[in-house]
């Protein structure tokens, strides 16, 4: 897989390598189990600092994306499939949009509960 980050743009290079990992499990170019590059080999290549690259791994660990092996690497989890990435994206998504409204987390969670009907 082919690792792209542009200093210009204003999402972080961090995330920007984890919406492109997330972009490989959904398209199939990463498949459970697949051995993400090593830290600090990626953040050589893309001429970042190697906690960029932790960053992003971190945060796709957090979604249940990759698995952290200590000592052998990161690797896409077994059960990480496109659905499930999707509707994590779209949760990061209406959290985003709710919190721009002004709207709490319990406020939040509470019109998840009810399936969005008012």
């Amino acid at each position: 897989m082919l690792f792209v980050v542009d200093a210009a743009l204003t999402v972080s290079l961090a995330e920007q390598i984890a919406v492109q990992v997330r972009a490989g499990v959904v398209n199939g170019e990463l498949q459970p189990g697949d051995r993400l590059p090593p830290a600090r080999d990626l953040a050589k290549s893309l001429r970042v600092n190697m906690h960029t690259v932790l960053r992003a791994y971190a945060e796709l660990r957090d979604d249940e994306v990759i698995e952290m092996r200590q000592g052998r690497g990161a690797f896409v989890r077994q059960d990480a499939g496109a659905g499930l990435i999707r509707v994590t994206e779209l949760a990061a998504q209406l959290k985003y949009e709710a919190r721009k409204l002004g709207l709490t987390q319990p406020e939040i969670l509470r019109l998840m509960q009810r399936g969005g009907t008012t």
